[in-house]
């Protein structure tokens, strides 16, 4: 007999990236899409179905070989339905039926969940957070995602909107805009948008010098990047960027954990690329606001899986799903 496979599929707005994984979360195949949110979105679970198909053949294999398909989406899920409740940049309607959609186009049972707790999954199952079943993920990049996982089940909340750590308020007046119509959430300063925007800040103030001036005369503009490779050489300009955007974080992530006790943390996302300059940052800034027994059981990490760890978190719904039935 065969072994099976799950098809691990993370939907983005541009691309869709898809997997097949082991029921050991090991990745056999894996491959991207385009993210066809044309005439209100009604092609993207039938090219998705297609290209598993096409996949599948190409290896010799039938759709026989799939357990199933689990699926991380951008916006908030009505985990009982299935049902994702805001996804604009697909051009769905609210309240799309996902779950029905997925199951239709493939034939396969499916799971539907929120993108960035997929990610945490994968990061929990198969990443940094190595087994652990208490465990708090923070994607930072465009914007700033999150899962929380408690005793190895993601919290969703009531209507899936759980662990949007991004729109946590960390300066609650006179914060800048955030995308959510909100102002002063930690997306506005810890995102890489918001790190290009605390940089732009301080350049625009008089006397700034430095590095970071130098980039920005040259290239008529700077990147998250930048800020930390010029933090890396003592750029004190950008230093203090760094220590302002790691105060923020290790204030809500000491939040998150005094509520949570989780035994790690995973930091991930293109913001995480910078390494110990910025993890060894929010640890200072986590350990003064961290509740003591808190602050000695709860290890920060950064993320090991990068693209992975959605399509890994994904397959993982499938695996969960057979483990309970």
């Amino acid at each position: 007999m065969s072994e099976k496979w799950i098809a691990g599929i993370d939907l983005g707005g541009t691309t869709t990236k898809i997997a097949f994984v082991t029921l050991n979360g090991e990745l056999i195949e894996k491959w991207e899409i385009p993210t066809d949110n044309s005439n209100e979105g009604q092609n993207i679970t039938l090219n998705i179905a297609k290209s598993i198909d096409e996949k599948l053949h190409e290896l010799g294999k039938s759709r026989d070989s799939l357990l199933g398909a689990g699926m991380g989406a951008p916006g908030p899920v009505d985990y009982q339905t299935g049902v994702i409740l805001n996804a604009v940049n697909l051009g769905w309607q609210d309240h799309f039926p996902l779950h029905a959609s997925l199951e239709a186009a493939t034939s396969l049972p499916a799971v539907i969940e929120n993108d960035a707790n997929c990610a945490a999954l994968g990061e929990m199952w198969k990443g940094a957070g190595n087994g652990a079943k208490d465990v708090v993920c923070v994607t930072l990049g465009t914007g700033v995602g999150g899962g929380v996982i408690a005793n190895g089940n993601i919290v969703q909340g009531v209507n899936g909107a759980a662990g949007e750590i991004g729109h946590i308020t960390v300066v609650p007046f006179g914060g800048a805009p955030c995308n959510c119509g909100k102002t002063g959430c930690l997306e506005t300063v810890a995102s890489a948008t918001g790190i290009v925007r605390l940089a732009n800040e301080e350049l625009a103030k008089e006397g700034a010098s430095g590095r970071l001036v130098d980039i920005l005369t040259a290239n008529g503009s700077i990147t998250a990047k930048d800020v930390f490779d010029c933090a890396r050489t003592g750029d004190a300009l950008a230093k203090g960027i760094v220590d302002t955007v790691a105060f923020h974080l290790g204030f809500a992530l000491a939040a998150i954990a005094n509520t949570t006790n989780p035994e790690k943390i995973v930091i991930g996302g293109g913001v995480s690329k910078a390494g110990h300059i910025l993890l060894d940052a929010i640890h200072e800034s986590f350990a003064k606001f961290a509740f003591s027994p808190v602050r000695e059981s709860t290890q920060l990490a950064l993320a090991t899986l990068g693209n992975d760890a959605g399509v890994i978190g994904a397959a993982w719904l499938i695996k969960k799903k057979m483990d309970q039935e």
